[in-house]
């Protein structure tokens, strides 16, 4: 496993990858941003950055700053652009974002740094065959759909790589589940954690089972949430109430980046 470094300029070079993202349409807010830039830079693996679920391009600016900066590769940013979710494809079925984040990737002068897959994950995934130093999942938030992102490609990450899903305590099932069932039971990851919304965690196959306790501390909270969302409904009245109450326990403050590398370093219990 590669050594873990802070950049002494990451904190300006997160400055200026924040201020190419921060008017790009969205839903990354700049605690999470800050986080994807901390982990491009400084995750003690050798490999590609993968993000799944690019929409506008928001998060990809902010990755592939950080990348071209320190010179880690292009970013590997894969979506269908078509996402019901996101897009009135009720009033228009072809409506797209892939225009949009060309031009957004264009105009804040990264688009030579992104590998672009006008695809699924799973068309991607089926022929992936590179090492995977940071896998970003933003896609499909149901469990199927953010299941399949991680199955596709989890099999390629690095040990001491990094696994983030987005919007893992908004009211979706799939990220929280994926988080909770697949990565904090597995001694095959170590540290843990949350930001905002971001779930993330690091893959430690030879030694993860010394953060055992750390990340059953975590799942203990974060699995509270899981039947609140287990159907993607929206939720009212007292059960929308309860399912705050118990988001509220999980921690989720940001991080620094020395504060964060100190984090996967602490591989001790207790």
């Amino acid at each position: 496993m590669a050594t873990m470094e802070v950049p002494r300029d990451l904190d300006a070079v997160l400055d200026a990858a924040w201020a190419a993202a921060r008017n790009v349409p969205g839903y990354l807010m700049e605690n999470e941003a800050r986080l994807l830039g901390i982990i491009a830079a400084c995750a003690p693996a050798e490999g590609a950055i993968v993000e799944i679920g690019s929409f506008k391009g928001k998060s990809t600016v902010m990755l592939a700053k950080v990348a071209e900066h320190y010179g880690l590769g292009s970013i590997v940013a894969i979506d269908p652009h078509n996402s019901p979710e996101l897009l009135d494809t009720k009033a228009d079925p072809g409506a797209s974002s892939f225009q949009d984040f060309l031009g957004n990737i264009e105009a804040a002068g990264v688009a030579s740094q992104v590998e672009v897959h006008r695809a699924y994950s799973k068309d991607v995934s089926n022929a992936w065959d590179r090492p995977i130093r940071f896998l970003w999942i933003d896609g499909d938030h149901t469990y199927r759909g953010a299941k399949t992102d991680f199955d596709g490609f989890f099999s390629h990450v690095a040990p001491g790589g990094i696994v983030a899903l987005h919007d893992a305590l908004n009211v979706f099932s799939g990220p929280i589940r994926v988080f909770v069932e697949d990565m904090l039971r597995s001694d095959r990851f170590g540290a843990a954690g949350f930001v905002h919304s971001i779930a993330w965690s690091q893959f430690r196959p030879q030694d993860g089972t010394q953060f055992h306790q750390r990340r059953a501390q975590l799942e203990r909270v974060a699995a509270r949430l899981i039947p609140f969302v287990q159907d993607d409904q929206p939720l009212h009245g007292l059960k929308k109430l309860r399912f705050k109450l118990n988001r509220s326990r999980v921690p989720r403050a940001a991080v620094r980046p020395q504060e964060w590398v100190a984090l996967l370093e602490r591989s001790a219990e207790g």
